[in-house]
């Protein structure tokens, strides 16, 4: 009985431990988070999703072990290159990033392009501005999908090569927040 009862209490102590080592590991990658604005805090709290996704199937035996690698090193290099855009424009901005391997470039193209010849910001098949490639294990080529009001300039902008690669036109301002604004705006009055 008494042999029982301490060996209960050294277990709560156990999982006690491991879950405050848990919840200070969760507050220090907040804090390393905290100094991006909201839009950036919520992108990379997405990436965790994800990780811990691919982390749970994988504990299930659901998925095999190259495919846990892949996908979290996608995860790392969509950080790495989302943290790159938002600390180099100073905009808490992520546009909708994909990174793919080489051998999934048809995954986002019907004709995949050779990645030798990307150059960083160039338009790829009027849909994707090349970011750059990212090797975390794995070499991903990041990509940001232009919205629809930026590929329809440039479908009206050259009639025609709207499969081409071609040559980006002057890089637009991020659009967001910048990081040291403030997340409201002024209260509108309403006349009465």
């Amino acid at each position: 009985m008494l042999r029982s009862r301490s060996i209960s209490i050294m277990f709560a102590g156990l999982v006690l431990m491991t879950m405050s080592v848990m919840a200070q590991g969760q507050r220090s990658a907040h804090a390393r988070d905290a100094e991006f604005g909201p839009v950036m805090q919520a992108y990379l709290g997405y990436l965790r999703n994800e990780q811990e996704v691919v982390d749970d199937r994988a504990s299930r035996r659901e998925i095999t072990g190259s495919y846990y690698r892949r996908n979290s090193s996608r995860i790392r290099a969509l950080r790495e290159m989302a943290i790159q855009l938002v600390t180099k424009s100073g905009n808490d901005y992520v546009p909708e990033l994909e990174a793919v391997a080489v051998d999934e470039l048809r995954t986002i193209f019907e004709t995949p392009p050779n990645p030798k010849t990307f150059r960083v910001n160039q338009i790829v098949t009027n849909t994707f501005r090349y970011l750059g490639a990212v090797n975390t294990g794995d070499m991903f080529y990041v990509f940001a999908r232009l919205d629809p009001y930026e590929q329809a300039a440039l479908m009206e902008s050259k009639p025609g090569q709207a499969s081409a690669a071609t040559e980006p036109p002057p890089a637009p301002a991020a659009k967001g927040q910048r990081i040291a604004e403030p997340t409201t705006r002024p209260r509108r009055t309403i006349p009465r």
